[in-house]
């Protein structure tokens, strides 16, 4: 009878018994089976190859009954696996005595131990039970044997890296931890890989899906740096040439128009073979506004579009995307730059793309498998996340649904303070009289709004020395900082900086202008950021703008409204945390 070769430095060959498989380890390596090295060898291996046929077993039982067992018994079961994973570590951590006293015997030179420095494989044991992730800093690694290193250039081996621009430790962890938190209970089917930025995940996700030709149909308002992306190097002629198209409006409608109008214009292209792509970015750069994102993806799937989100602003606290509940409205494919609020401090740069794993990673030679994220860009490109911003992402990640909470809560006063000043118009859907507002109730986690809104001051008549004295008197309470995401408020006149790229006419269809202010709200006491702001006024506005200053609402009404949102706000959270009765 058969038995599984995995352990097996010759896994491909399939032995018929227990004793074949073991004897054909220690012929691999040139031991003797009757020397007693060699019997204590092979006993070993034997257990070896019973545990993991047991371990095995253990994980199909785990499939066929996690979903009926009663909770405390779901505890047990957890706690009696890590406990194996101690164990198993233990046996590990027992091998390393003679590994190093046999180590100790090859004759090396003391020149050659201290080029090689001590053997990757001591010491790395307890390093499996460390409350956080390591920091992986290393481009190489030992390889087990031949076939095992075969099977991992071809994909088929995950547990032996070979090289850190493919897989590194600390960017794996990040990696599973950002499907856990977008995919949840249907994460087993999908897969994330990470990126030195957002942008560099971005171009990668494009260029995988782009071939000369296709049709891009983008939603209006994006990021500068995407919009000049898509303009400046995919559709120009002389790169990919592809047909970019743009769509306005946020509601499933407006897509509607705007794919029956590409569709009838590029009806030849289509017929001919071009794909069409849709890319959109909900909520977007710099209104914060959201698009009714499962709608559009279900029109776009009839379509045979692939879809494509990013969801940096939202991030999986306020909308899981990939957890609709019909597949036809999830995106394709999601991107976040985890460079804004998923680390949160400002203090590093990092990307992700999350999809599906059959268009994300395929072992070498299954079909479809030169067509994946991996294969195409992952493999050959290197823009890889390296493991010590892995883990400032992965660190940042613990605070991220406090912070959210936090940044909603302040947003919703913010915004609502400055539209209450006649002379300034607010871009916000926290406003409850917004046109987006009732999408931002509809699909956000709690209804909280996005924290990134903008209000321009067009209207207020200023000179513009004034709305520039005004502009650079905000900081320090308002950081001047061309980022968001951060956990203090950061504030940029898009115009001259995200969204610099734009000419004249696409800055209008973006609705940005010269006095719109963008604001990346953090999560500092909002009565601060307001006494900062109307001092600010007093000083530059009201002396060209007599009163200016005192348009504002009231400061009572501002400590009620603080008062009054927060309160329901944390009302809201607690109405959706499950009850203790249903957890027992």
């Amino acid at each position: 009878m058969a038995v599984n070769p995995e352990l097996s430095p010759r896994r491909h060959q399939q032995a018929d018994s227990e004793d074949a498989l073991i004897h054909e380890q220690l012929r691999h390596f040139g031991i003797d089976p009757a020397s007693p090295f060699g019997q204590h060898l092979a006993g070993a291996a034997l257990n070896l190859h019973r545990t993991n046929q047991d371990i095995h077993a253990l994980w199909q039982t785990t499939r066929d009954s996690l979903d009926s067992l009663p909770a405390e018994e779901r505890i047990s079961r957890f706690n009696a696996k890590k406990f194996l994973a101690f164990q198993l570590a233990k046996v590990l951590d027992n091998l390393q005595a003679p590994f190093r006293a046999q180590w100790r015997q090859l004759e090396l030179t003391q020149s050659a131990r201290l080029a090689k420095g001590a053997y990757p494989l001591f010491d790395r044991v307890p390093m499996l039970f460390g409350a956080n992730p390591p920091i992986v800093r290393t481009a190489t690694y030992v390889y087990a044997c031949t076939e095992w290193i075969d099977d991992a250039f071809h994909g088929r081996e995950s547990t032996h890296p070979i090289y850190s621009r493919l897989l590194n430790p600390t960017a794996l962890a990040l990696a599973n931890t950002l499907v856990e938190l977008e995919a949840g209970p249907d994460s087993a089917d999908y897969l994330a890989l990470t990126f030195n930025s957002g942008m560099a995940a971005i171009d990668a996700l494009l260029g995988t899906l782009l071939e000369r030709g296709d049709i891009l149909l983008a939603s209006r308002n994006l990021y500068g740096g995407v919009h000049q992306l898509l303009q400046d190097y995919y559709a120009r002629p002389e790169k990919l040439g592809i047909r970019l198209e743009w769509f306005d409006g946020t509601e499933a409608r407006d897509f509607r128009q705007a794919l029956d109008r590409v569709r009838a214009e590029h009806r030849e292209a289509l017929a001919a073979g071009a794909r069409l792509r849709l890319y959109l970015e909900s909520p977007c750069n710099p209104h914060g506004l959201v698009l009714d994102v499962p709608g559009i993806c279900r029109l776009a799937h009839q379509a045979g579009a692939l879809v494509m989100l990013d969801a940096t602003l939202a991030t999986p606290v306020l909308f899981r995307p990939l957890l609709q509940a019909e597949p036809a409205e999830r995106p394709d494919f999601v991107v976040h730059s985890c460079t804004k609020d998923m680390a949160g401090t400002g203090s590093t740069t990092a990307g992700a793309v999350i999809g599906r794993q059959p268009l994300m990673f395929l072992p070498k030679g299954e079909p479809g498998w030169q067509q994946t994220l991996f294969w195409q860009c992952y493999y050959v490109k290197g823009a890889f996340l390296d493991a010590d911003k892995a883990y400032e992402v992965l660190t940042g990640l613990k605070t991220l649904e406090l912070r959210m909470l936090a940044k909603g809560i302040n947003t919703l006063v913010l915004a609502r303070f400055l539209a209450s000043h006649p002379a300034l118009r607010v871009s916000s859907h926290a406003l409850d009289r917004h046109p987006n507002a009732a999408l931002r109730r509809r699909l956000l986690r709690y209804g909280l709004p996005c924290p990134l809104f903008t209000f321009e001051l067009e209207g207020a008549g200023l000179p513009r020395d004034a709305f520039v004295r005004f502009f650079d008197a905000l900081e320090p309470a308002f950081g001047h900082m061309v980022s968001l995401g951060q956990t203090n408020t950061l504030v940029l006149c898009p115009a001259l900086t995200s969204h610099s790229e734009l000419d004249e006419p696409a800055l209008a269809a973006a609705g940005i202008h010269p006095t719109s202010i963008r604001v990346a709200v953090g999560i500092e006491p909002v009565r601060e950021l307001i006494a900062h702001l109307v001092l600010a006024a007093r000083r530059h506005l009201d002396p060209v703008s007599p009163g200016f200053s005192q348009g504002f609402m009231a400061p009572a009404e501002v400590d009620a409204l603080v008062e009054q949102l927060t309160l329901d706000i944390h009302r809201a959270r607690l109405a959706q945390q499950t009850r203790l009765a249903e957890l027992l």
